[in-house]
Formats: structure tokens, sequence, C-alpha cells
């Protein structure tokens, strides 16, 4: 199951970008989505997460500058990233993943997270 991000570029400090990513569904049921960011040399952390249901969670530092949100269109679910008054140490790699989960043919039971590429954020100072 592929995850299509896009969105990434460069901006200033105070300026705005909008990141979206797609999960194809397939024969998967899609259910939480979120975005991690990582910066070179360190681990990826979490940013924002939305449940299926539409409860968001967000690091701390990111609360009340960046908006998770999605679009559960009938075979794709959509989740975006609006982050606004961006600062230079929001400078990352972001990635997406979905969590799914179904079943295989036979009935045993599957759940497995997707990632998607990674897009490049760089705010200059």
């Amino acid at each position: 199951v592929q995850l299509q991000a896009s969105g990434g570029g460069l901006v200033r400090a105070g300026g705005s970008l909008r990141l979206s990513c797609a999960a194809s569904r397939s024969i998967f049921r899609v259910n939480g989505m979120g975005w991690h960011r990582q910066v070179s040399g360190n681990g990826r952390e979490l940013v924002a997460h939305i449940t299926s249901g539409g409860v968001t969670n967000y690091a701390d530092s990111v609360k009340g500058r960046f908006i998770i949100s999605r679009d559960n269109a009938k075979n794709t679910d959509t989740v975006y990233l609006q982050m606004n008054s961006l600062k230079p140490e929001d400078t990352a790699v972001y990635y997406c993943e979905a969590d799914f989960s179904g079943y295989y043919s036979d009935s045993t039971p599957v759940a497995f997270r997707s990632w998607g590429q990674g897009t490049q954020v760089t705010v200059s100072s």
C-alpha cells in the first residue's frame, strides 16, 4: 500500500506550508494517520496524529501552529498538515504514515503501518 506525500518546500520564518498525503485503501481499512519529522542524525519524532474519527494529537512544539486534518473519500484517505508560523527549528524531512487493518482472503487478520516517501521542509531565518 503506497502513500504519496507532497507539499514541502522552502519558506521564510513566519510563513506557512501545507503538506498532503494520500493513502489508497484497496482491501484494507485506513485507521489513524499522522505526520512525523526527522532531522539528519536524529530519530523520527511524531508531529501530529489524527484518528479515523477525527481525534487529533500534537507534539508540544507545534501546538497552536500546526493543524492536522483528513478527508475520507470513497477509495482514498488524505491527511493534511497545515503548518503556520513556521520556525527554523521546524526544518526537517516530514513523513506521513497510515495504519491499515483488514483481512486476507483466508480471513487472517492483518494490521500494519505504511510510510510515505518523505518531503523536505526548510524554514529560513
